[in-house]
């Protein structure tokens, strides 16, 4: 019983250091936005393009369901130009004016959805799931893998090189492909401890592998291949 209270007690202390949500306050400002907050932004040449195209899929007056979207390429942008993918809240202010709407309004959503990173993260974001598939089929040592090749000590950390933030997110939607890890949008799917690391250094080594299933499966298919509808039923 000694042992199990131990273990349990070692588990909260985890759990109380990487903080509420899997490391979720690394990467999103709670209560008040990032102190390390850019006094400017601007859409570059690339992101206007993109604002053009999804402003104009929507009818007069109603551009503020654009708010999503320009989220996206805000955080993109701030990836490509500072190596950490978030939305600073100047950009918000940014998307505000551009598509009419109180400047709360993209505060909320940016806020709500723990897809946008209100804080600076690192290079790449390593995301963990580790709902109950996953977890059945080697989440944990997908984890391992993350903390030992990133360096990296739980969730919510950074590593010391600034290449990786870990978090861990709920279901992925990828459950017959799993234990599955993102990084920044990709899906990498079948992992296991080794695959998981020659990801991380390939990722160090600045490759970026395909993303998809690490055992070459067909999309969501059996592991070794279809096993309907391969062609012979047509003999």
């Amino acid at each position: 019983m000694s042992g199990e209270k131990g273990q349990n007690q070692r588990s909260s202390e985890s759990l109380a250091q990487q903080g509420p949500g899997g490391g979720f306050s690394q990467t999103h400002a709670q209560g008040k936005a990032h102190a390390e907050q850019p006094a400017h932004f601007a859409f570059d040449e690339d992101s206007e393009r993109e604002v053009a195209k999804f402003v104009a899929r929507y009818p007069a007056g109603k551009q503020a369901s654009a708010v999503i979207p320009l989220l996206y390429l805000v955080q993109k942008q701030m990836g490509r130009q500072t190596g950490s993918a978030w939305v600073p809240k100047v950009a918000m202010d940014v998307i505000a004016q551009r598509l009419g709407m109180p400047a709360i309004r993209v505060y909320e959503v940016a806020t709500f959805y723990l897809m946008f990173n209100t804080k600076p993260i690192g290079r790449f974001h390593l995301q963990v799931c580790g709902t109950t598939p996953c977890m059945l089929r080697g989440s944990d040592d997908v984890l391992r893998a993350c903390k030992d090749a990133g360096g990296l000590k739980g969730y919510g950390d950074t590593s010391a090189d600034g290449n990786f933030t870990l978090t861990e997110v709920e279901c992925l939607g990828a459950c017959v492909n799993a234990p599955i890890l993102q990084v920044d949008d990709d899906y990498y799917e079948d992992l296991d401890y080794d695959r998981t690391v020659q990801l991380i250094e390939a990722l160090k080594r600045g490759e970026r592998p395909p993303h998809g299933s690490a055992i070459g499966r067909q999309t969501s298919a059996p592991a070794g291949g279809p096993n309907t509808l391969t062609g012979v039923e047509e003999g």
